[in-house]
């Protein structure tokens, strides 16, 4: 158990880590409000019902479900639900993503029934996989489905940085429901509870504990928490660095 704790904190310090690093790139681009549009600027056009176009964050991480400019709001039906979820599961991103995951974790000796070497590895990186693409599948497809949450991220895009910041955080609690209401984030919490859980059938059997799973979880939310703060900011970045 004590090897289960060490576990979570170090997970969790990780997942911090990568926030603090994220974050530190977004102020300077992004703590003043956007100007607002004239008065006789034509109006925006309403946002495709269909899944947003993937604008990948630093032109590597995949970016699917971000609606940059929401003017109005139209629900997305299951099928586009899954597509999101089996677009962010399987984009070429996750196959790095896993291997960085797993060359860490063979650093740790994580699952140290899996051994070292090329075999160890394998194991490793075949769990990471899995892990990512079950939690997205799980946040973005079935839970929003039998919940009737839609899992798009609907940006603020205007305001100060720590209030946008703060809308970031909120939308990690709260979820637009399909019939364009709010209720409480069930596919983040629940999905990545489910995740987790699944996740513990195919490690060895010494990672099968509570702490491992809490591991589990509590990273995958720090990690959605580091997503929204990039879901916000990313235009405001892009605009400064490319222009556009």
């Amino acid at each position: 158990m004590a090897n289960g704790r060490t576990g979570c904190r170090r997970g969790l310090l990780c997942a911090l880590a990568t926030l603090v690093l994220a974050l530190s790139a977004v102020p300077a681009f992004a703590r003043q409000a956007q100007a607002p549009a004239a008065a006789n600027d034509p109006p925006a056009a309403d946002p495709p019902a269909a899944s947003p176009k993937n604008d990948r964050i630093f032109m590597v991480i995949p970016n699917y479900t971000t609606v940059e400019v929401p003017t109005a709001f139209s629900p997305i039906t299951v099928k586009e639900k899954f597509k999101l979820g089996a677009d962010d599961a399987f984009d070429p991103y996750t196959f790095p993503l896993a291997g960085i995951v797993a060359g860490i974790a063979q650093a740790r000796n994580d699952d140290s029934s899996w051994g070292q070497g090329l075999g160890g590895y394998g194991k490793r990186y075949a769990a990471g996989l899995g892990d990512t693409r079950i939690g997205s599948l799980m946040t973005t497809g079935v839970f929003p489905s039998l919940l009737h949450e839609d899992p798009r991220y609907f940006r603020k895009g205007s305001g100060g940085f720590w209030r946008r910041s703060a809308y970031a955080v909120k939308r990690l609690f709260v979820a637009r429901t399909d019939s364009g209401g709010s209720q409480f984030n069930f596919s983040e919490f629940g999905g990545n509870a489910v995740a987790g859980g699944i996740s513990l059938a195919y490690h060895s059997r010494e990672e099968r504990h509570l702490s491992s799973f809490a591991n589990n979880w509590g990273t995958q939310i720090t990690i959605d928490f580091v997503a929204n703060q990039l879901k916000e900011f990313w235009p405001d970045m892009r605009h400064k660095i490319f222009k556009r």
